[in-house]
């Protein structure tokens, strides 16, 4: 009988009180605050609020698509104020824009609706696509505003993103409402205090609250999950401080961003996108470039005051360390601050960005009057830059400078690192040199970020020589090919054989048979996307999950299937499900992956049921999205976060969860940004490492890192072909990645659905093998994300693509162990490559046994670890 997971309890569990409380806690560290004229936290005898906003009733707690979460419950804003005691005064203006935003929501989904029902899953595509977007807001009447009778209105301004589809510099999105403003203008006028929230997955037009003492304080809620309005509250209130700093630079403008003109569907062409900007990305930048930000990267303030004093600094031919005193000089109220070291590097061969992030560490509560001392350290080799032309990481000779501060714009050099020679720190292969000859931004006739006390900083700071010498030199192996596997025995081996030590894993892959090893690399959804079940649920055992390993070994070999269940923000699952008396779930019984499509939830009449049916349930905790995680900076924070949805992962059987996400904020409109980190490939690896501690200190769970690489639009995400240089995406876009495998040996990887400079990630060799796993150490399992093979374009047949879809082999070939969610023709076309004879046989990518027997390899491991 299978085994069943989930509750038949369909009260909510303590587990779900438990972890919303930890994930409220976590989105209220994160929460940042912008501005503020005096207007926060909010007075504690004012108990009226005048509540406004698309956000105050509809909140959102996370985007779109994958990422999305079936909580049982998500508080809203007004709701939390309730909660909390307030008396929310403008009821009648938030019922009539209600009424509005759900006649609209109706029509939107009522004509999907008709659409699924006549075209099918290709329908329910175009929701990630083209999704709901909410109308404006509507001006509040004079009665409305004569009846509001507060002293503070809140105005909470929402948008919401997501999978499948880039955003816009329009109102509505990037830029406001024309009815916002004008809204917003009769709040100022009506009362004594104006607080905008920013219930928002990414970096939208601040231009009209920059600097506007008329709005009397502005905070970055984010999107908070599932708790998130009550965490909101409790920072607007002063029950939290807010600690928060950015982690991706607030422009001034859209125009502003080195890419904007050119990033995905601006300049028409969403086929090829040219990384011209090279290693110029976010803070890089704008501080190389001095284009002054509304909001620059870490930036956050408080309610309270800090003073830093670097109070030491040493460094070897191994590492700096630094001492750093923080003390809260404020009289009323406890905080936290988040410490930035930056280094500058001398340019010389090659070009290098005004600064970058090294290292940061964020203190505990502190008291007025408090102080704590803070150890920071980094590598030297974090000071090193990539050079292709000698496919190393070099220290160029020059001076290194420390800086110390709270956000980019406002640091002190605190110490000069003199390196008199040029020292190679580690020698690779290029391995992903640019296909096309790129025009790449060059800062050298550009005059960078200064300040008035920077050049006399520079005179002051103590001079730290190294010897050059000292500095040791580490070299890349590679392994060129695979070697076939064979057992002498004539015992048929078992998984069991394995775990006794009685077999090794490359004995019992040797015994399989190519079809049965094929099978193994192929997820299980034979159908084709969606033909039974919703996109991103072809789980069998564990309804509402992305995916499964296929069970083909299951009885003869003892083989259990691995489950995949999507993420960033939580664990996506149906939130309930039926299951006849022998555990064998009914088809058709299912709520939806999607929170969205509710609307589709299964319901069967009783009489279509067996006999001794019974109800289970899954509701999941949604978390902060991972934008809002990485600005706690608090990476003890994001790993109780990890380990929030380990718990979860255990309760319902679920081994790899599709998370985290961590690619780079490279520009604003990304449809996906709320679902990585940040601009820093240095800030998002130590976020990705520490979520993969919380995640895989329990027993069977681990992560997938993902998207690996440059997935950094949405719009013809499958078939777009990033041109990028192999410095960049070294120093920013593969950075982040290396770190995660390095610190915490995630179990999995997933590639990206792109091409990169040519060749889809799905099928790159060089990206999977050569870097992930001999330069890294990488040992997991890889995957690919959903349908890279093709299985997308039988949902959309009406559409033509410059580049084709990766080849089914050709991920066999790369190292990518398993493509998700699988077909049978990925299957036979596995079988008819392995041995094939040239590239023009039976227009296949010819695989070798011993290259299949290596990827089951790696999944019966990851068996092993995770299933066993």
């Amino acid at each position: 009988m299978a085994k069943i997971y989930a509750s038949a309890a369909s009260g909510i569990s303590e587990r779900e009180r438990r972890n919303a409380e930890r994930s409220g806690k976590a989105a209220a560290m994160g929460m940042v605050l912008l501005e503020n004229h005096g207007g926060l936290p909010l007075h504690s005898e004012d108990k009226k609020i005048a509540l406004f906003g698309n956000g105050a009733r509809n909140t959102v707690k996370g985007g779109s698509g994958s990422g999305d979460v079936n909580s049982r419950k998500v508080s809203n804003i007004e709701e939390a104020f309730l909660e909390a005691g307030y008396e929310v005064t403008t009821s009648s203006w938030l019922d009539r824009f209600d009424a509005i935003a759900g006649e609209t929501k109706q029509a939107y989904f009522g004509r999907l609706m008709e659409r699924i029902a006549t075209e099918g899953t290709s329908a329910a595509l175009d929701y990630l696509l083209h999704p709901f977007k909410e109308p404006p807001v509507i001006l509040a009447t004079e009665e409305e505003l004569k009846q509001a009778a507060a002293q503070t209105a809140v105005y909470i301004l929402a948008r919401n993103s997501g999978e499948g589809a880039d955003r816009k510099p329009t109102e509505g999105d990037f830029r406001m409402f024309p009815e916002e403003k004008a809204l917003l203008e009769q709040l100022i006028s009506s009362f004594e205090r104006v607080i905008v929230v920013l219930n928002v997955g990414g970096v939208i037009d601040t231009s009209y609250f920059k600097d506007n003492d008329r709005i009397k304080a502005v905070l970055l809620m984010g999107q908070g999950g599932v708790n998130g309005a009550k965490a909101l509250v409790e920072v607007l209130t002063g029950a939290v401080t807010p600690c928060g700093h950015l982690t991706t630079t607030w422009a001034a403008s859209y125009t502003d961003y080195p890419c904007a003109e050119s990033f995905s569907h601006m300049n028409g062409d969403v086929d090829d996108e040219y990384y011209n900007e090279g290693i110029y990305v976010g803070y890089r930048y704008f501080d190389t470039f001095n284009i002054t930000p509304n909001y620059p990267f870490g930036y956050g303030k408080s309610y309270t005051t800090f003073d830093v004093e670097t109070a030491d600094v040493k460094a070897d031919e191994k590492s700096v360390n630094l001492t750093i005193r923080v003390t809260n000089t404020g009289e009323m109220y406890s905080g936290r601050e988040v410490v930035q070291v930056y280094t500058s590097a001398p340019a010389g061969i090659l070009e290098k960005p005004y600064q970058e992030l090294a290292a940061f560490a964020k203190t505990k509560e502190l008291a007025p009057g408090e102080s704590e001392d803070l150890s920071i350290s980094f590598a030297i080799t974090e000071l090193a830059s990539y050079d292709s032309a000698q496919a190393s990481w070099i220290l160029e000779s020059g001076e290194y400078l420390v800086r110390v501060g709270t956000d980019s714009r406002n640091t002190e050099i605190v110490a000069r690192i003199l390196l008199r020679d040029t020292v190679t720190v580690q020698k690779l292969n290029n391995h992903a040199a640019a296909d096309v000859k790129l025009e790449l931004m060059s800062s050298v006739k550009a005059e960078a970020y200064s300040y008035p006390e920077e050049r006399q900083e520079l005179e002051n700071a103590p001079v730290i020589e190294l010897d050059a010498e000292k500095i040791p030199c580490e070299t890349a192996v590679y392994k060129e090919s695979c070697i076939e596997k064979k057992y002498s025995g004539e015992r048929k081996l078992t998984l069991d054989d394995v775990r006794s030590g009685t077999a090794s894993l490359d004995e019992l892959v040797s015994q399989l048979s190519v079809e049965e090893m094929a099978q193994m690399c192929v997820g299980t959804a034979r159908e084709g996307i969606g033909a039974e079940s919703m996109i991103g649920a072809a789980a069998n055992m564990v309804p509402g999950a992305a995916g499964e390993t296929s069970p083909i070994l299951s009885v003869d070999r003892n083989v259990s299937s691995l489950i995949l269940a999507d993420g960033p923000a939580g664990l996506r699952l149906s939130s309930y499900f039926m299951a006849d008396s022998e555990n064998n779930i009914i088809p058709g019984t299912e709520a939806s992956p999607l929170s969205d499509f509710n609307f589709m939830d299964g319901q069967k009449a009783e009489s279509d049921l067996p006999e001794g049916a019974t109800t289970y349930y899954q509701y999941c905790t949604a978390i902060p999205i991972a934008t809002l995680l990485a600005q706690t900076w608090d990476l003890k924070a994001i790993e109780e976060v990890g380990n929030l949805v380990g718990e979860e992962m255990e309760e319902f059987g679920v081994h790899l969860w599709l998370a985290p996400g961590m690619n780079i904020h490279r520009n604003p409109l990304c449809g996906r940004n709320f679902e990585y980190y940040s601009e820093d490939p240095l800030l998002s690896g130590k976020c990705a490492a520490a979520e993969t501690r919380g995640v895989q200190r329990h027993k069977g769970c681990g992560t997938t890192i993902k998207h690996f690489a440059c997935n950094n639009q949405e719009d013809n995400r499958t078939h777009t072909n990033a041109h990028v240089s192999e410095r960049a995406l070294r120093e920013i876009y593969l950075k982040g990645f290396e770190i995660a495998i390095k610190e915490a040996r995630p179990k999995s990887l997933m590639t990206s659905y792109n091409l990169l400079n040519g060749i889809h990630t799905a099928n790159s060799y060089d990206l999977i093998t050569a870097v992930a796993r001999q330069e890294w150490g990488f040992q997991g399992v890889v995957m690919t994300d959903w349908g890279t093979t093709g299985r997308m374009e039988l949902l959309k047949s009406d559409q033509t693509f410059k580049y084709g879809c990766s080849s089914a082999a050709g991920c066999i070939k790369a190292g990518n162990d398993i493509i998700m969610p699988g077909s049978q023709d990925d299957v036979d076309e596995i079988i008819r490559s392995v041995g094939a004879k040239g590239e023009t046989e039976r227009g296949l990518c010819p695989i070798t046994l011993a290259e299949l027997q290596d990827c089951v390899v790696h999944i019966l491991q990851t068996v092993l670890e995770l299933a066993s």
